[in-house]
């Protein structure tokens, strides 16, 4: 079983794909990122389907890199007679969303090297077979919805309900290699010149990467941060503006363990975060196609508003099952959907306002209508915000009175008063600076525990909470407070476990799932943030450069990590991961060098990361 890390990612803004260090794509949805898995060996095995193109030596040194500024992986093999590089690409598909294509170079490098090849579809999420038949071009396959062309010149050979061929490769030579997928419903469609196809998506991505705007900083911090805008960049779906929170469901929180997750949607909580990464990097355009999905996403009557949705803003995610997996390294279960999108969490409404802030300070494209929105909304969270929820981080227990969820409640009057204070907005000022007045002092009075000098996770509890570490961020009290320096000191205390901060107190929290799991890697993004805030800018920088290590050997991250077994853990890679890793590079690089954001036009500084809740327990 490989490690997450050993895993690379390409796509094409519309699914993307995990290839394994040996040349194996273990996982694939097709056509989108939420769509069933045609290759799922990543929680399965082989015969849930994969892709695999590596030498026959079974010895051969592996390096692998990103072709410079790009998503385009390249993987070298070097054997004893020769040496050859593997790369692998998604081509952006311009014309037709249902057409996704996946590409395969094979490149002669030094002598020769006998190569092998090994193609198991298996559509439906690892579990259907498909009919295939000959062409001149390779092989089709199809089954019910769904169908896929691979086009290689290679002795094709069927054998055990899987396509093999052996084929050897010598200095200069090139054997391309692609699947093409398309509805069954449809005919296939065109495949170009893999080569010409390849120069045009190194030149489009190195444009991309061009348009890019960061601070002075150190040449690794900005390397990091490049990889982890073109990491954001491949989770977002094209067609809609939207950012899904990873592209892969069911990586475990902890190895064997039940904490596995879909995450191949879109949070309401990651929108504020999302929006500042964007911003703070000059995607003006990206920033306004997601706060455009994210108001059609929650268009709606406000008691309906979820805390995630499809890409397409799809409201429906029901959680089930797939028995036919027996998940990563055995975690089980594998889970398709998010149980969670029915749960009420009073901090997105903070979120969203948050969001919307940011934009209208950025002066992107405005709506009277948003405007209407908010307001409706902040009618509906004033009749809601003293009640129970299940909080940021989505637990299946009892329903409690969140801090975080108080907080964000604030955020979201607090951004209301400053529509109107700086942006001309109209609306009940007065009143909504009496209710941001009382959500304030209920938090001070109820949030806060005396004796341990520190917020708390929920009222009437003593658990710490990585939550509590957004309070300066968001403005709700200076850094300086002795309040928070409190809160500060006991998370250090409480929730640092080998370096790296915990979610919250796991033993003393019923969170209604249970079995262990490793550091949320946002927290300490979040912790390294609240150093900068409180002017500990030497404890940030060496925080944030531990958190770098972290990477595996790309520069991609996972959601966790498990300090003890030294791996990542959870979905991956994980884009609330890599926006911690911008902002934080930001916040840092403002205390050393420029301190404002190189927009066009600049975003009121929020906190570097935002609340992420665990995506479904």
């Amino acid at each position: 079983m490989r490690r997450i890390e050993d895993y690379a990612l390409i796509g094409n803004m519309l699914s993307a794909a995990l290839v394994g260090r040996d040349g194996s794509i273990d996982w694939l949805c097709l056509p989108r990122f939420d769509s069933p898995a045609c290759f799922a060996a990543l929680l399965g095995s082989e015969d849930n389907g994969r892709w695999k193109v590596a030498p026959v030596d079974p010895d051969a040194r592996v390096t692998r890199r990103y072709l410079e500024d790009t998503a385009v992986l390249e993987t070298r093999f070097e054997t004893a007679t020769g040496a050859v590089t593997l790369t692998d690409f998604m081509p952006r598909s311009e014309e037709d969303a249902a057409h996704v294509d996946v590409v395969r170079i094979v490149t002669g490098i030094e002598g020769e090297v006998a190569m092998a090849m090994q193609l198991t579809v298996r559509f439906a999420h690892g579990c259907t077979v498909p009919w295939v038949q000959r062409k001149d071009y390779g092989l089709s396959f199809v089954a019910g919805p769904d169908a896929a062309e691979l086009h290689a010149d290679l002795p094709l050979e069927g054998r055990d309900l899987s396509t093999w061929a052996r084929f050897t490769v010598r200095a200069g030579e090139r054997v391309p290699m692609t699947l093409a997928y398309h509805p069954s419903h449809r005919k296939p469609h065109f495949v170009d010149d893999r080569i010409e196809t390849l120069d045009r998506t190194v030149t489009w991505w190195r444009e991309w990467v061009c348009r890019a705007q960061t601070p002075a900083m150190p040449p690794a911090w900005h390397d990091a941060v490049t990889r982890s805008l073109i990491t954001l960049k491949l989770l977002t779906y094209a067609p809609t503006g939207a950012i899904v929170a990873a592209p892969t469901t069911s990586l475990p929180e902890a190895l064997g363990g039940s904490r596995n997750w879909d995450y191949r949607y879109c949070w309401v909580r990651d929108s504020a975060l999302t929006l500042y990464a964007l911003l703070n990097a000059g995607y003006r355009e990206e920033a306004e196609q997601w706060r455009q999905w994210l108001l059609r996403a929650v268009a709606g009557s406000p008691h309906q508003m979820q805390i995630m949705y499809g890409i397409g803003g799809e409201r429906w995610l029901p959680e089930y099952e797939l028995p036919w997996l027996s998940g990563y390294a055995n975690s089980r279960p594998v889970r398709v959907g998010n149980g969670a999108a029915g749960q009420m969490q009073i901090d997105v409404y903070g979120e969203l306002m948050d969001t919307l802030h940011a934009a209208r300070g950025a002066e992107l494209q405005t709506q009277a209508e948003a405007w209407q929105m908010q307001v409706t909304l902040l009618a509906h969270l004033e009749t809601i915000w003293r009640e129970p929820d299940q909080g940021i981080w989505e637990t299946r227990g009892p329903p409690r009175a969140y801090t975080h969820s108080r907080l964000m409640a604030w955020v979201a009057f607090d951004r209301a008063v400053a529509a109107v204070e700086h942006h001309g907005c109209t609306g009940p000022v007065d009143h909504w600076r009496a209710v941001r007045d009382a959500i304030h002092a209920d938090i001070c009075t109820h949030g806060f525990d005396a004796q341990m000098n520190s917020f708390v996770q929920y009222y009437g509890g003593r658990s710490l909470d990585a939550g509590l570490l957004l309070m300066p961020q968001v403005g709700f009290l200076p850094a300086s407070d002795p309040r928070v320096a409190g809160t500060i000191a006991a998370i250090e205390r409480g929730l640092m476990k080998d370096g790296l901060v915990q979610r919250y107190s796991t033993d003393a929290t019923d969170d209604g799932v249970g079995g262990e799991e490793g550091a949320f890697l946002a927290c300490s993004f979040w912790l390294a943030d609240a150093y900068v805030m409180a002017g500990r800018h030497d404890d940030a920088a060496a925080l944030f450069e531990r958190l770098m290590g972290l990477r595996n050997d790309l520069g991609l991250l996972s959601e966790e990590y498990d300090m003890a077994a030294g791996r990542q853990l959870g979905n991956f890679p994980q884009a609330f991961s890599h926006i911690g890793l911008i902002n934080t590079a930001h916040n840092l690089a403002g205390t050393h060098g420029p301190a404002r954001q190189r927009a066009k036009r600049e975003a009121p500084r929020r906190r570097a990361s935002v609340d992420r809740g665990n995506r479904g327990g």
